[in-house]
């Protein structure tokens, strides 16, 4: 099974993020045009939370808090769970059913972000890796 380290490798587009006093327009406008379903709120290169579709949902919208005036860091997520660039695609999946979460940052060994793996990732790696077990099941009794 790979590692997270690999799974990073693998995806062709940066990270995307906004600053905690960006206005959550800003934010969704980013999203839309990265199709990214969450983004991390940086600040001076330190994590300070994410902000995610479920977010506007149920902190903002629900909360009638408009996007043009409402800052990312008022209905961001500010406790972040995150997890180690040498963990598997089973230890994030694990990670991420019992938080319940769709996005999970990716630290080096130094705890700096160095990515973010969604549920996506995840499923497609694990899509991708049981089809190669068939195969060579395939190919095995086949002989």
């Amino acid at each position: 099974m790979k590692t997270l380290s690999q799974i990073l490798a693998e995806k062709k587009r940066a990270t995307c993020s906004v600053v905690p006093n960006d206005t959550v327009r800003h934010a969704l406008e980013m999203m839309a045009k990265e199709d990214v379903g969450a983004l991390l709120v940086m600040e001076d290169g330190r994590l300070f939370g994410i902000f995610s579709e479920r977010d506007y949902t149920r902190k903002g919208i629900l909360h009638g808090k408009s996007s043009l005036e409402t800052k990312v860091h008022e209905i961001m997520t500010a406790r972040v769970t995150c997890i180690t660039q040498d963990k598997t695609v089973g230890e994030a999946m694990a990670i991420m059913d019992d938080k319940r979460i769709r996005h999970l940052p990716v630290l080096d060994a130094k705890s700096q972000v160095i990515g973010v793996v969604s549920v996506r990732d995840l499923i497609r790696e694990t899509i991708s890796e049981q089809a190669f077990i068939i195969k060579q099941l395939e190919s095995y009794v086949q002989g």
